[in-house]
């Protein structure tokens, strides 16, 4: 189930205008900054900035761009400290969504966010409404080609520790526990296999499916003014999207 959202999104990324990819290398940059100053430059004693550096190159972000922030960071660049805030609630008929945001001005954030909840069907809960519906997990999209061995391939993703692998028609879905994200992802580069999507994220352990096209409209003008939003780095929801 998971996967199949992911999936969706990811044909839909495929689609996005310059701009909008610019804006989404910008997002990235700074997830990679407030890494690198919570926990310094070097991937090898960083093991959070390894899992956004492979994130980073799973959406085709530059390399020497993601050095770039690296380096950016690692001598104060701007200057500019940000906060890491969830926000949680609900959208359309009970969908449960996290936001995670990185904000310089909480009350700022904080205000848009209520407001995009409010004005699609939904309302902003208080911490912890939702997020005990959700785990964290590395997760890894691979789109099918022909010329990989479906056998090597499971067997190689399962013995650099994925958790769960799940095969549809068009794409694998690799499943890990946090720790081993890192090697799981460093294995299927060494073998060439090239990820559609890579992160560590939220997964929900139980789905909902909308039916009514007025709270399917809500919820999809939702993620996209979440999305959209500048502070906004992150949106995990349990909604089933064809």
């Amino acid at each position: 189930m998971a996967g199949h959202s992911k999936w969706s999104n990811i044909k839909r990324k495929k689609e996005k205008t310059d701009s909008q990819k610019g804006k989404m290398f910008t997002k990235l940059g700074r997830e990679i900054a407030v890494t690198v100053r919570e926990g310094g430059p070097d991937p090898a004693s960083n093991s959070r900035l390894k899992d956004v550096i492979a994130k980073a190159k799973s959406n085709n972000m530059p390399n020497d761009s993601i050095q770039r922030s690296i380096k950016k960071a690692a001598g104060e660049g701007d200057g500019a400290n940000y906060e890491i805030i969830n926000y949680e609630g609900y959208g359309p008929s009970g969908i449960a969504v996290i936001v995670e945001t990185y904000t310089d001005n909480r009350n700022r954030t904080a205000g848009d966010i209520r407001h995009f909840f409010d004005k699609y069907g939904g309302n902003m809960g208080t911490t912890g409404c939702v997020s005990f519906m959700f785990n964290m997990k590395g997760q890894v999209i691979v789109e099918k080609d022909p010329s990989i061995d479906e056998d090597d391939f499971i067997m190689r993703a399962i013995e650099a520790g994925a958790e769960d692998i799940i095969t549809e028609d068009e794409y694998y879905e690799i499943v890990t526990e946090p720790g081993d994200f890192s090697a799981v992802c460093e294995e299927l580069e060494s073998a060439g296999v090239e990820s559609a999507s890579a992160e560590i994220t939220m997964l929900p352990t139980t789905y909902a499916e909308l039916e009514d096209p007025e709270d399917i409209e809500k919820m999809e003008k939702l993620i996209e003014k979440l999305e959209d939003h500048d502070d906004v780095q992150n949106i995990w929801h349990n909604w089933i999207q064809d």
